[in-house]
């Protein structure tokens, strides 16, 4: 069983499960909130070491859920990701640049949310840290999220490259061909 928590907060079940998808398998324990009050909870009773929060939410919106978390110092220190279909709602109540959490526009892709993870937990840690200090299985963990995050990373990173390679392969090729043609048609 895994001791890395992400907590994804979004009244869309389609988003939680596409995170819950594009996350790495087996390294992360998905803890799901279907509104803002029962999110903001789990918040409380979970001890998550990543939050995804939707910003438009029943019963407890992401923005008054964002405005709770910034009221408490051990909460301030969870990596967030705020998450909407339309930025300008995020920007209407929070202006950027961004400076203690990442954004992630819906719909978003795998390399995306991996990156938003990343920038999370590299902005947490530019949060004002409170006077009590946090445990060390909380570190550990949010170590653990970041090794894999970045072991994620490497291989995209790697099958970028060699997709890059095989692209000029194929570029080679089809210049070889359209010359081929020409002088065939002279």
């Amino acid at each position: 069983m895994s001791t890395h928590k992400i907590l994804v907060i979004d009244d869309s079940k389609v988003i939680r499960m596409r995170v819950k998808d594009m996350l790495p398998e087996g390294n992360f324990d998905i803890i799901e909130a279907k509104d803002g009050l029962e999110g903001f909870n789990l918040i409380r009773t979970e001890n998550p070491n990543l939050i995804m929060l939707d910003f438009l939410l029943p019963k407890m919106s992401g923005w008054e859920v964002y405005q709770e978390i910034q009221k408490q110092s051990q909460y301030r220190s969870i990596p967030l990701v705020l998450m909407s279909g339309r930025k300008e709602e995020v920007t209407d109540k929070i202006t950027e640049p961004f400076e203690y959490f990442s954004f992630v526009e819906k719909p978003f892709d795998k390399e995306q949310l991996i990156n938003a993870i990343r920038d999370a937990m590299m902005k947490a840690k530019k949060q004002p840290q409170s006077l009590t200090t946090a445990s060390p299985q909380a570190s550990v963990g949010a170590t653990a999220d970041i090794s894999a995050l970045n072991a994620e990373i490497e291989r995209l990173k790697s099958k970028v490259y060699r997709l890059e390679q095989e692209s000029e392969q194929i570029k080679k090729q089809f210049n070889q061909l359209v010359t081929f043609i020409k002088q065939k048609i002279r």
